[in-house]
């Protein structure tokens, strides 16, 4: 079974919703039958590379409220990661765009590295404040889980793995997601949002009880009573 995540490593929620997809998968009993699949998405495309504005002001300018809002909201948001474990530091985080580090979590993905390059990015931007925007703070995060240097710096000089994250991006636009974290299940069922560790297992459930329905085979010639090689039936 297939479960896509589209999620931007710029995303407070979306790391909510890792920690909580990966609390439900460790819950479900079919999990190393499970394909997990990272999918790109940008809340902001048209974010500066870098930009000396903090979240906080980009917040409320987005929604149209005061930074002490903005900050209120970041601060309610970071309640909720520590209680997935998670440390945020939204006051320290480098606002920037993010489509060069979904090129890298494509190469990454190539190397069976996907995860662990969406997860270091993840901590990278809420926990350390690192800027994803810098090419030397992306080489830097990329090495780190194994990546070959050359070939990171490679891809960050070219447009290698563009046109893969452009095309995340359009299926999700396809499939009318609006925001994310979203989590698709083989592309029949949805959820949008974090949702609880609990919810994600019951989809999960479901979804997997729906392509693995029981077929349950009887012996015509088998009484009650009796039993065989294989089972015993019930007088």
């Amino acid at each position: 079974m297939k479960v896509e995540i589209w999620s931007d490593v710029a995303c407070p929620w979306c790391y909510i919703g890792k920690r909580r997809i990966e609390t439900a998968l460790d819950q479900f009993e079919q999990r190393d039958q499970i394909e997990v699949i990272w999918r790109s998405y940008q809340l902001d495309p048209q974010a500066p590379r870098i930009s000396d504005k903090t979240v906080n002001a980009i917040l409320a300018q987005k929604y149209g409220m005061s930074e002490q809002q903005a900050a209120a909201a970041n601060q309610r948001v970071s309640s909720l990661a520590a209680a997935e474990g998670l440390d945020y530091h939204m006051d320290h985080a480098r606002y920037g765009n993010s489509f060069d580090a979904h090129r890298l979590i494509h190469l990454a993905a190539a190397h069976q590295l996907q995860d662990a390059m969406e997860e270091r990015f993840f901590k990278a931007y809420f926990t350390e404040g690192l800027a994803l925007g810098e090419t030397e703070t992306l080489v830097k995060l990329a090495t780190e889980i194994g990546l070959n240097e050359d070939e990171v710096r490679g891809v960050l000089a070219s447009d290698a793995y563009a046109n893969e994250v452009r095309a995340d991006i359009q299926r999700a636009r396809r499939l009318g997601i609006q925001g994310v974290p979203f989590f698709a299940i083989d592309e029949k069922y949805g959820v949008s949002g974090a949702q609880p560790a609990e919810v994600l297992k019951d989809v999960l459930e479901q979804a997997w009880t729906e392509a693995h329905p029981l077929i349950q085979v009887s012996s015509a010639s088998q009484d009650a009573g009796f039993c065989d090689d294989d089972s015993c039936s019930i007088s």
